[in-house]
């Protein structure tokens, strides 16, 4: 009896001392986020006291109406959602189709291609970065959202290793059992393969998400009118030109701009978690 208590006290004291390291860990995460917001509630003085000021001594809510208001805030919103709502269609059309024939159709040079297609990750953004605007501005896309738009048709490298690997734990038996009911590759894709990869498809709609609507390189790279700029691009405007930076309004439109990342991540974390364990239970 006396074993088991004491068995029981151990276990107790573990869980505690690993919940206290997790919020110690949360509670650093969070710092940058809650100086932003400290900064965003002061005025624009008080921003490189030192030492620092958590707490402003008169909150200034009144930069987040001028923060929104110094630049057309609507018009680059409406631009990064058109961006990235299109994105996130493209990388959920292609990415699982593309995945599917890697994990479930037989063909000779599949796993070669499938290594082909891997390889492409280890090449840094900034290698591709001036042929890829060499190719686009003799199609004539330079200063139009296509070069932005149109590569998420095609696929992405990571997002189809994601989802090969969970398709692979799926069983075969169950496509064995569409072709007795007479259905093709196709079909069984659609009707089968598709609805089990909820999981695996939230984790890649996240991702595209999160990365398009805070891309600043793409925009950057090949948007050049101001109608056409999305939020990470206006953000560049608070910049003064002999720095004069209103940092309490950056900080303020800022904070604004990651909140449809966090309430996103926040409604489908159990589907996003669910497909980031899943994914790597078969290789």
């Amino acid at each position: 009896m006396a074993a088991k208590l004491g068995k029981r006290a151990s276990k107790n004291l573990a869980d505690a001392l690993t919940y206290i390291f997790l919020i110690g860990v949360g509670v650093v995460i969070l710092i940058p986020v809650l100086w932003m917001l400290s900064t965003a509630l002061k005025a624009n003085s008080e921003v490189f006291l030192f030492p620092p000021r958590w707490i402003p001594k008169e909150l200034k809510w009144d930069n987040f109406r001028k923060g929104l208001t110094f630049l057309p805030f609507a018009r680059y919103f409406a631009n990064t959602s058109y961006i990235t709502l299109l994105s996130v269609a493209g990388q959920m059309v292609s990415s699982p189709l593309i995945a599917y024939g890697f994990a479930k159709l037989r063909a000779r040079a599949r796993e070669p291609l499938f290594y082909l297609l891997l390889s492409t990750m280890m090449l840094p953004r900034h290698v591709t970065m001036v042929p890829l605007f060499v190719l686009y501005r003799h199609f004539g896309w330079i200063d139009t959202y296509w070069p932005l738009i149109l590569p998420a048709f095609a696929g992405a490298p990571y997002y189809i290793f994601l989802l090969r690997q969970f398709l692979l734990t799926i069983p075969e038996e169950m496509s064995d059992a569409a072709k007795i009911d007479g259905c093709g590759y196709f079909k069984t894709y659609a009707r089968i393969f598709l609805p089990l990869s909820k999981p695996a498809l939230a984790t890649v709609a996240i991702f595209t998400f999160m990365w398009t609507w805070n891309d600043f390189m793409g925009p950057l790279i090949y948007v050049s009118s101001d109608e056409k700029w999305t939020l990470t691009l206006g953000l560049s405007r608070f910049t003064g030109m002999y720095g004069e930076t209103a940092w309490n309004q950056l900080m303020a439109v800022s904070l604004i701009i990651i909140l449809p990342s966090i309430l996103l991540f926040f409604f489908a974390q159990r589907l996003f978690i669910q497909g980031i364990v899943i994914t790597g239970v078969k290789g």
